[in-house]
């Protein structure tokens, strides 16, 4: 069992409070002040909203009121404001700190909203004024995302040292998109990266992967991809799949796992996987029952938000969402790659260089490496390169949602293939370094 040192401790409390500062505050400037759409204080305001909407219906109506699903409260008297979706908004922040009446409650149908009803609960139990309660909620989620992406980073130090790790938090540190998510109630980032996090431990703290036990592997992928179809629905739920199945390839191939169990692990996850989105579709369907009245109208509703936001027929819906069906996927893409992930860094530009990074690791793995260190090399590049389908599965399968989010949707190279292509560079630093200092050493003693 792995001991945790008291720097691998240090490592966390350095990496817990910087992400921290930068998830709550953008301490670190890393969101530019003056970008269109990436405001960093008003950054999905419009999503975040459905929860504080959902928190003055419950204070209001019960916490599983209108089935505890997300959404805006109308009020009677509407203060001017424009434009009229502005207003909207604005009023779900007038209406919870000012405890002001509302005549009516629309709901956000497309996902479970546990989220809500968790601030909801919260809500109801400090006893603050709802100002401070929202400064408090932030720093709450802030600070989950924080400890979940740490969390990530630890188990590269776990894996592969310190300089490694840190390459990985720098990667995360300067990820405009992971600052302007991290503390947004509504997008609860945490909960995406659950699943990868508990899975990586899980397996890494197995003695031999040989052994896994196929039951408890997928009891712990059913609960944690529930988790997060509760708590943030259906959002990026390919990516995140993926995402939490690359430690699984990670060290399928560190430890030579037979094509055989690689196979059932992974049907495991996959099957897993289904049966917690299923049951989430089925607590979602009877959630909108209780607001529509039959639970068909909820299997309806999903059926439609996916057509709409993947490959559908572009004749069933408004044109809004019908030139986002006929986009192309290639020009989907071709947006994708060239967005930006700092200043003028582009995915495409990291691509290339985790890909050069790669080869460079892949053809020096013999040089002054132990078998098991070659084993590790080789197992973070399959792994790395496995990773960018989480994102490319998002592009692809959600191509329309993709074609219209393009405000949001660069998160998932984050998810995780950014931190991965940052563990390779490390990893080719750190053996240069231990290179450098091979050569330092013979020319001591030379002399």
């Amino acid at each position: 069992m792995t001991v945790f040192p008291k720097k691998a401790l240090f490592l966390c409390s350095f990496s817990i409070l910087l992400l921290f500062l930068g998830f709550f505050t953008n301490y670190w400037q890393v969101v530019e002040a003056g970008q269109r759409w990436l405001d960093f204080d008003n950054y999905q305001r419009d999503s975040e909203s459905l929860i504080i909407g959902r928190m003055v219906k419950s204070g209001q109506d019960g916490i599983f009121s209108a089935g505890g699903l997300t959404g805006s409260v109308i009020l009677d008297a509407i203060p001017a404001a424009t434009p009229e979706e502005d207003k909207t908004i604005d009023n779900q922040y007038l209406a919870y700190t000012n405890d002001l009446p509302f005549v009516a409650y629309s709901t956000y149908d497309s996902q479970n909203g546990g989220q809500g009803m968790l601030f909801s609960i919260l809500d109801k139990l400090i006893p603050i004024l709802p100002q401070e309660k929202l400064h408090l909620f932030h720093a709450l989620t802030s600070m989950f995302s924080a400890i979940v992406v740490t969390a990530i980073i630890l188990w590269f130090y776990l894996e592969f040292g310190l300089t490694v790790a840190l390459f990985v938090f720098t990667s995360a540190f300067f990820s405009q998109w992971l600052v302007l998510f991290g503390r947004n109630l509504w997008w609860s980032m945490w909960a995406f990266y659950l699943p990868v996090v508990v899975v990586m431990y899980y397996l890494k703290f197995k003695c031999e992967l040989m052994n896994i036990n196929q039951s408890t592997f997928g009891a712990i992928v059913f609960i944690t991809i529930l988790i997060k179809c509760l708590f943030n629905g259906y959002e990026y739920i390919t990516s995140t799949i993926v995402m939490m199945i690359v430690p699984f390839v990670y060290y399928s191939i560190l430890n030579w796992l037979n094509f055989h169990k690689f196979l059932t692990g992974l049907f495991t996850a996959a099957f897993s996987s289904c049966l917690a989105i299923l049951l989430s579709f089925l607590i979602l369907c009877f959630q909108i029952a209780r607001v529509k009245g039959s639970f068909l109208d909820g299997v309806d509703h999903i059926i439609f938000s996916f057509d709409k936001r993947s490959h559908g027929n572009s004749y069933n819906h408004p044109e809004v969402f019908a030139s986002s069906i006929k986009s192309s996927t290639t020009y989907v893409l071709g947006m994708y790659l060239h967005g930006i992930y700092l200043r003028k860094v582009t995915y495409l530009y990291l691509i290339k260089l985790f890909a050069i990074m790669s080869c460079i690791l892949y053809f020096s793995k013999n040089r002054y490496s132990t078998e098991k260190e070659k084993r590790k090399n080789l197992a973070l590049i399959f792994a790395t390169w496995f990773s960018i389908l989480a994102p490319l599965s998002w592009f692809i399968i959600f191509k329309a949602h993709s074609y219209i989010h393009t405000h949001m949707n660069y998160i998932v190279w984050q998810m995780p293939f950014v931190f991965f292509g940052f563990a390779v560079c490390g990893l080719v630093v750190k053996s240069l370094l231990a290179d450098l200092i091979r050569l330092i050493r013979r020319y001591h003693f030379a002399s």
